[in-house]
């Protein structure tokens, strides 16, 4: 077993987009990637607590307009910005969760305070902005979240949109965009603790009130001191379906899987069976990190105890 803390973040996986990305913008992303994990690894290094970690640097990565959370989200059919997060205490299960946000920045401390100040699990749209002004968070405009490059992309989106009549479902669209779709993190601290949060725009194009897996304990995010801390990040629907982010523990608990194996299993076998896309990070209770993608890009930034920080994105 590893001493000491361990630590892993990502900001989305996806295809290789049409236009290469060029050395700067690589260079960009990678430097967001470094301040955000840097962000949970000084409490890290300093004794703190592995949910602080983790929302912390998630709060970083969605106030970082690069990626599809928080600022910088995608736009929902309709053109607004709509957020999801969760947040897990793998001590003793407590979780916070939040889904259709519309007004609030950082969506991965609402639903932190969910997790300590409130009886319930999940909170949706309005009800859940009521209770974050309660607890003291203040709210914004939806276009503060909205930046010129996602309002270029909705319009371009709104072009490939079929008709809508009576409300029509919308499309997944092919457009020419970086492949964000959420933003994690998952720690181990010195003590051992271990915690998980996610955040997201969700799926450009979605319709209004769409929820995918990162908001959901179990599929999108998961932490349990006795097995590990798992953040996903891919075609939502289908990590809903498998229950993605608990499977992986519950192969450590009841199949002997060390995490390496448990998640090369489930990226590299069961989703790609399935059809789908993604990736996902984990850290278990020894201190191990697995990430894992089926993907050919997933940003992503790592760093334990004693060792270099290191982000890649191919």
């Amino acid at each position: 077993m590893r001493t000491g803390y361990s630590l892993a973040i990502h900001g989305g996986a996806g295809a290789l987009p049409r236009v290469p990305f060029t050395a700067a913008r690589e260079d960009a992303y990678r430097h967001s990637l470094m301040q955000a994990l840097a962000a949970g690894q000084r409490l890290l290094e300093s004794g703190g607590c592995a949910l602080d970690a983790v929302e912390a640097a998630v709060t970083a990565l969605e106030d970082d307009p690069l990626f599809n959370a928080g600022r910088g989200a995608v736009l929902s059919a309709d053109g607004t910005a709509e957020l999801d997060a969760a947040i897990m205490d793998g001590c003793d299960l407590r979780a916070g969760a939040v889904a259709g946000i519309r007004h609030l920045r950082n969506p991965v401390q609402l639903a932190r305070r969910i997790l300590e100040d409130s009886a319930h699990v999940f909170l949706i749209g309005e009800g859940a902005e009521r209770f974050a002004v309660q607890c003291g968070l203040g709210l914004v405009s939806n276009d503060s979240l909205i930046t010129p490059d996602r309002l270029q992309q909705y319009q371009a989106l709104k072009e490939q949109l079929p008709a809508a009549r009576g409300g029509s479902a919308t499309q997944v669209l092919d457009l020419d965009e970086p492949p964000l779709g959420t933003v994690g993190a998952v720690a181990r601290d010195h003590q051992g603790r271990l915690a998980a949060a996610t955040s997201t725009g969700g799926t450009a194009g979605k319709r209004s009130g769409r929820v995918g897996d990162s908001p959901v304990i179990g599929a999108g995010t998961y932490a349990d001191n006795q097995t590990c801390a798992v953040s996903a990040t891919g075609h939502g629907e289908w990590f809903l379906r498998t229950v993605q982010a608990f499977d992986i523990a519950a192969r450590l608990r009841y199949g002997g899987y060390r995490l390496e194996a448990a998640v090369a299993e489930a990226i590299m076998q069961r989703l790609p069976a399935l059809g789908a896309d993604g990736g996902l990070i984990a850290v278990d209770h020894r201190g191990d990190i697995a990430i894992g993608h089926n993907t050919p890009i997933m940003f992503r930034a790592s760093v334990r105890h004693g060792e270099a920080a290191r982000a890649d994105i191919y």
